[in-house]
């Protein structure tokens, strides 16, 4: 019912992105751009969406100019890593494939969010 206002997606699609209390900060059901456009509000979220991804360009290039110094200088340096996955090669394909590590139900439990970065 009623379909064609939303952009006749199936109802499984409509709650796909439905929030969810409790998940991660860096949940993408928690995006703030995605949420103004589903309410119809576009040129917010469109900008919105540019500061978010102009926030992603800074940060990349923050990692970089560490990685850089950290070459110059011949001190270690440690590579942004995933959270809750780690890369390992696949015993089957050996293809390298991200693989559930642990941890993320364990916080949601404890709803400690301490190690999430602030991505939004």
């Amino acid at each position: 019912k009623y379909a064609e206002n939303m952009y006749y997606f199936s109802e499984l699609a409509l709650t796909l992105n439905a929030p969810e209390s409790g998940t991660a900060p860096t949940d993408s059901r928690r995006r703030p751009d995605q949420r103004l456009m589903e309410n119809g509000r576009w040129d917010e979220a469109n900008t919105e969406k540019q500061r978010l991804e102009e926030k992603q360009r800074l940060s990349r290039k923050k990692r970089e100019a560490e990685a850089a110094r950290a070459t110059e200088d011949g001190t270690p340096y440690d590579p942004y890593k995933p959270l809750w996955f780690e890369r390992r090669k696949d015993p089957v394909t050996q293809e390298l494939a991200h693989v559930y590590k642990g941890g993320y139900w364990e916080s949601k439990d404890k709803q400690d969010w301490s190690l999430c970065p602030d991505i939004f």
